[in-house]
């Protein structure tokens, strides 16, 4: 395979400890930064397990995250990595075309029901390039994975109402994006209803597994005391 014809998945991770703060008290402030360190080995344990990634990328400034990345084999990109999902994902984007890879998947790190089977069929319905492809979040409204041929043939438009805007800069490049509908990159941890929706599938990911290990305040989406993952 080519660099023109390999895919880099590219996962933003802002500092650890400012993490999740519309969970407000489902998981505590002093317990968020380990969840979405959990929930960031869940999706890169996803993306290592795909079949058609030839690489993995992981943009932040964050020690714990940039170890766990290592552990997985990512490169660590730091450029523009306090600037935000859009800011960071755009650098990723412009250092990988630099380097001639021929696409880009970018996922966030919340999304922890994330199967590598899943990864893997987005890669498959993808198309020759210039080619977009998106997987929208469960609300239809975050685009939860986007695959881009060229990895800067589109500008970026991440948080709450991103889907639109990118199938919008897809039509502006000259091409229809792929849309593909997957439960579990669908199902992105931003609210207490995303997290009682996550437990309530009974998943073995390591977000459940922390989650059941932890003392959770009673103010949680149900009671998620004692919560313990399917095996």
């Amino acid at each position: 395979m080519t660099a023109e014809q390999e895919i880099w998945a590219v996962v933003p991770v802002k500092e650890l400890a400012g993490a999740k703060q519309r969970l407000a008290e489902s998981v505590p402030p002093k317990l968020r930064p380990g969840f979405a360190l959990a929930m960031l080995e869940d999706v890169l344990d996803a993306l290592s397990g795909a079949s058609g990634l030839a690489g993995i990328a992981v943009v932040t400034v964050d020690p714990a995250a940039g170890r766990l990345a290592r552990s997985h084999g990512a490169k660590i990109i730091v450029d523009r990595a306090r600037e935000g999902q859009r800011g960071a994902v755009a650098a990723a984007a412009a250092r990988l075309r630099s380097e001639g890879i021929g696409g880009m998947l970018t996922v966030p790190g919340d999304i922890p029901a994330v199967t590598p089977a899943e990864i893997d069929e987005v890669l498959r319905v993808h198309l020759p390039a210039p080619a977009v492809t998106i997987v929208p979040a469960h609300d239809r409204r975050g685009s939860n994975a986007l695959l881009v041929s060229p990895p800067d043939l589109i500008p970026f438009e991440f948080g709450d109402d991103s889907f639109l805007p990118h199938l919008a800069g897809a039509r502006r490049a000259g091409v229809e994006a792929v849309q593909l509908t997957l439960a579990g990159i669908g199902l992105d941890i931003d609210s207490p209803a995303d997290l009682t929706r996550f437990l309530a599938l009974g998943l073995p990911r390591h977000a459940t597994a922390f989650l059941a290990g932890v003392a959770l305040t009673p103010h949680g989406p149900e009671n998620l005391r004692g919560v313990r993952p399917k095996r």
